[in-house]
Parts: C-alpha cells; structure tokens; sequence
C-alpha cells in the first residue's frame, strides 16, 4: 500500500463493488480526519455502488459496450457503436457487436471509448508549485519583471530544498491528478536527484499513483546526488523486467557538465536517452555536433527542438530520433516557436507533452487544442496572404500524437496507444452526453474542440478500473491534498519566497 492513498491500494486489481465499500469503511474513518477527508470518501462510495457486479474478480472477462469506439488503429477501425473485450490487462477483440458470455458489462452508451493519452514529459516534482509562475519566463532576460524565471526560481531555487517526503507527495498527487484527466501515461522528468533517497521517492510516487509511468532520470545537485552513476543501481532494483507499469528512462541534458558520463551510461543500460533542446539555452553548438559526431539514435527523445539549427533537424531526423512538443510552455515561457510544421514536413514521429504546472495546466485537452489551432493559424495565415500553405491539421492527428505519438516515443507502442487486440487495456470513456458536448456528431472533433478533464467518466490502466463513473477510485484525496499543502508550505519556507495569492 503506498504511504498516504486510501486503504484500497492502486496496486490492486480492480475493485469489485463488495471489496471497494468494505476497504473504504473499514479504513476511512483512521485514514483521514475531518469531514472533508470522509466526504472523499463517501464520493468514491457513491460511485462503488454504481461497479457492474463481478468486476474485478479473477479469471471473469470485461466487456465495454455500446460506445462511439475510436481505435486509433487504422487496421480495428472504428464504429460508431462498439464493443471492446477485455481479458484480464489485455484487449481481445473490438468490433461493432462482441458475444461475450458471461463477461461482466460496462455500459459505454453514450460515451467515446478511446486509447488514454500518453504525456511524454512532465515535472511532477513541481506539483505543489502550481501556478507560482504562471507570468515566468525561462531564463533571466534582465528585466525586473522576468526576474521570477524558471531556471533560476524553479531548479536553482525551490527544487534545492526538496526532502524525499516533498518529492513523494509532489509525483504521486500529480500522477493520480493527470489519471482523472484521462492521461494514463507519463514520462515523468525528475530533476530532483539530489540523494539515492531523492531517487527512491520519485519511483514510489511515480508507481503508487497506480498508471503507466516512465522514470526519467534526470539531473540533481548536491554532494550526495549520484547521478548519473547511480543509474545501474535504479534499474537493477526498480526496473529489472519489462513486463510492469513502471519502465526508465535516462536523462542526458546537454547543458549539465559531464553529460557524456549520462549517455554513457544510458546505452550501457540500454536505456532511451531524453533531454530538453532549446535554442534559447545556448545549446545549438553542441547540440550540432553530437550529431555531426553519429550520436543520436532511435533512442532519444528530444524536447521542444525549439531555435534548432537546419544541420540539427537533419541530424535528428536521419537518426529516428523522437520529439516531445510542449505547445502551452514553449509559447508561454519563450522557448520559441513550437516547430510543429517542421516536424510534419520532415515527417518526425511527435507526441505532446505538459512540461510544468507551475506555469500551465497539465490536462491534454488543452494540448491537443493548442497544438492544432496553432499549425492551423500559421496556415491560414499564409492562406489568406495568397501562398502556399501547408495541410491544415484535423482533430485526428492532433489525437494520434497524443496516443499513439507518446506510445511510439516512449518505446511502448507494441503495449498501449491504440484499442489493438493483444495491447494492454489503457482506456478511457469519454461522457459525449455531458452538456458541453451533446449531441455528438463528429468523436475527434468533440474529444479535441469540445471536451476537458470534466468529460474523463471512466479510466481504465491495464484492465483495472482506476476512474469510474466520475470519480477517482483508491485515494483519499483530501488527505493527500492536505500533504501536498503542508509540502507546498515547507518548500515555501525553505526557499525563503513569501506565498503572495495576488502576486
């Protein structure tokens, strides 16, 4: 059971009805204190109640039926009313109308059932900083106003007097909050290594939030971080089989002295290797001549390519290197353009990610938004001045770089990022009936125009039900928020920045 969730741990398969309302009332009134912490509860209650009998029990089949099924598999296709079966963590079939038996049914009338969203970069550490520096820029520019930045107020400030405790609460509030948002993969980008016990707090929260997740192991500070050295021995303990919901990633960032030590490493351990690229930061030089020198691979990951260098792109390309777009962030924090026509035209494989809540909303609805309305005004733009103007992006691709993208990326397309029989059964029921969004006449165009997190009814992650009916399942949420407070308080104080609500 993780340290601080309900006493249904997110480990567990998932809940029948009888089992979730005896954990919550046997546990609930010891787990929290308040009425507040026993509200949350009663919600997640409210919602058991409503579980199809028989779900979550060993060797029983699950049937979702009857939704608007978007497979993002060109090869499934989809149907306008469908069904998709579900044996055990895995998909089985989908089709306009399964005989199942006696399958337990989960009724998806009226909802999309589509793939989860797959978010390839984000700082979970920073959950407790949310909207601290939401006017921040990324580095100091020397303007009074901009002194607030992210390098500086962030990763040489705050992120300097995290405890593992802080990093727990940090990673595992964030995670179960992007799960109620529908995003049921993260690579999370932990630049908080300052000790082996910093590392072991990360990995806890990222695994006890109970979703598919990505160790990035990136960067810390201090005498006792051991990275990138300490590497062989996270793998070892934490990530030895990739048969499980948490997998590694190395982080390699070019503008930390001795990063060749980190893709050193990285390879040995046969590990993708992410890093951050922004002209802005002053990493053109050597970014040009890693690859000039045949170091990129297959196995990188690289985020944002914003103010590149023509040589660079062709490096990158020529290699089948993958790219991360922020599109919020990078607009937001200046790190240049988004190059999301460049990645089209040189026929990059992209997906989306949310980078950092202390700056922007980590829901995909909005990503998804951003990303295509932004290609689309660059377009139109050159639309209505007379020139040829590339393709305008359609709701679909902006979907497919945030499921199957993010799966390709992270190296776990043959598991997840498509309703494909033999992937793993990550999920989620999207309400079309909800009042921002009836009648449903067109599923792409209402999951990306039309829907937020409100619209996430259902999540499933490996076949287990970790949403259902509007609710998180297996955490006491407010407890935890009130941990993510007392952490957002300390770091506050350790930093030495005043909380100003009206800054």
């Amino acid at each position: 059971m993780c340290r601080l969730c309900s006493p249904l741990t997110p480990e567990a398969p998932c809940p029948t009805r009888r089992s979730f309302l005896k954990t919550a009332m046997v546990g609930g009134a010891a787990a929290t204190t308040g009425l507040a912490g026993a509200g949350s509860l009663r919600a997640q209650e409210v919602a058991a109640s409503t579980l199809p009998e028989g779900l979550g029990t060993p060797g029983r089949r699950v049937l979702i039926k009857g939704g608007a099924v978007l497979s993002m598999d060109d090869a499934v296709g989809n149907f306008a009313v469908g069904d998709v079966l579900i044996d055990g963590k895995r998909i089985v079939e989908v089709g306009a109308n399964i005989e199942a038996g006696d399958a337990v049914v989960i009724e998806a009338a009226g909802k999309i059932v589509m793939p989860g969203f797959v978010d390839t970069h984000h700082h979970q550490f920073e959950t407790a900083l949310r909207s601290q520096l939401a006017n921040g820029i990324l580095i100091n520019d020397g303007l009074p106003e901009n002194s607030a930045n992210y390098y500086e107020t962030i990763l040489q400030g705050f992120s300097q007097v995290y405890r593992p405790e802080d990093v727990y609460i940090n990673e595992l509030f964030g995670g179960i909050a992007q799960l109620d948002a529908g995003v049921t993969t993260v690579m999370d980008v932990s630049q908080i290594h300052h000790s082996p016990e910093h590392s072991d707090a990360a990995i806890e929260g990222l695994r006890d939030a109970g979703r598919r997740g990505v160790f990035g192991y990136f960067e810390g500070w201090g005498e006792r971080s051991k990275y990138p050295t300490d590497a062989a021995r996270i793998k070892q303990q934490y990530f030895s089989s990739d048969d499980q919901l948490t997998t590694m990633v190395m982080g390699g960032e070019i503008y930390v002295p001795g990063y060749e030590a980190a893709w050193k490493v990285g390879r040995e351990l046969d590990l993708p290797i992410a890093l951050h690229v922004v002209g802005t930061f002053g990493m053109q030089p050597t970014f040009d001549e890693l690859g000039a020198a045949g170091m990129f691979g297959e196995d990188n990951i690289f985020i944002h390519m914003t103010g590149m260098s023509e040589d660079g792109w062709k490096y990158a390309r020529d290699a089948g290197a993958h790219l991360s777009l922020s599109v919020p962030i990078e607009m937001q924090m200046r790190h240049g353009t988004p190059p999301i026509q460049r990645a089209i035209d040189m026929g990059f494989s992209t997906s989306l990610s949310t980078d950092v809540e202390c700056t922007m909303t980590a829901d995909f609805f909005t990503q998804m938004r951003s990303m295509m309305t932004l290609q689309r005004m660059f377009a139109n733009e050159k639309a209505l001045a007379g020139q040829e103007y590339p393709r305008l992006m359609p709701c679909i691709d902006a979907i497919r770089h945030a499921t199957m993208g993010g799966a390709h990326g992270l190296k776990l397309d043959r598991k997840i990022g498509s309703l494909t029989p033999g992937k793993e059964a990550d999920i989620i029921l999207l309400d079309a009936e909800a009042i921002n969004v009836a009648p449903l006449n067109n599923v792409p165009g209402a999951v990306v125009t039309l829907m937020e997190r409100s619209n996430v009814d259902t999540v499933l992650v490996a076949g287990s039900v970790k949403k259902w009916n509007g609710q998180l399942m297996g955490f006491d949420i407010a407890r935890l928020r009130s941990e993510l407070e007392a952490s957002r308080d300390y770091l506050f104080d350790a930093a030495g920045i005043e909380r100003d609500l009206f800054a």
